[in-house]
């Protein structure tokens, strides 16, 4: 009986640690001309460096909660800070911008796409699977989603 509890127990734990890890995609405004990012200038989108696209339109990053544990993968490979100080950089970052927020949070992936098909200038990271016709998807450091050495490729 203690075997069987053991591996139900350790199956249980496999699977929540699968199903935090998602393939996620860079998505765009469609109105925007950004067809590719490196990496340097998304970690400055994500964290409020970087103010506005060369045609001048504001930029706003559109993410789920940094609490979410399909983000935890983005905190480690973008941010490369804990959840905490992510929270921080937002809360600081969206300080005096209540018009136009560099960083919006997501209560869902549906409600991320509509986010960024509605805001111009927007650009959000979202699971592969709730992109649909509304949105760009965006190179990210010369790859798209699923393809060998994307970085937003949940382990």
């Amino acid at each position: 009986m203690l075997r069987r509890t053991l591996i139900f127990y350790l199956f249980l734990a496999a699977g929540v640690s699968l199903a935090a890890a998602r393939d996620l995609a860079l998505v765009s405004n469609k109105a925007n001309s950004l067809g590719a990012i490196t990496l340097p200038d998304l970690v400055k989108i994500c964290k409020a460096q970087t103010r506005s696209w060369p045609d001048g339109k504001p930029v706003t990053f559109i993410m789920r909660a940094p609490s979410a544990p399909e983000m935890r993968m983005f905190l480690q490979k973008i941010y490369e800070m804990p959840e905490g100080q992510v929270k921080e950089l937002i809360a600081t970052a969206n300080h005096g911008r209540t018009n136009h927020p560099a960083i919006l949070i997501a209560d869902s992936d549906e409600d991320l796409v509509n986010k960024v098909a509605s805001i111009p200038g927007a650009i959000g990271v979202v699971d592969v699977y709730s992109i649909n016709s509304s949105v760009s998807v965006v190179k990210l450091a010369g790859k798209l989603p699923l393809e060998p050495g994307y970085l937003l490729h949940g382990d």
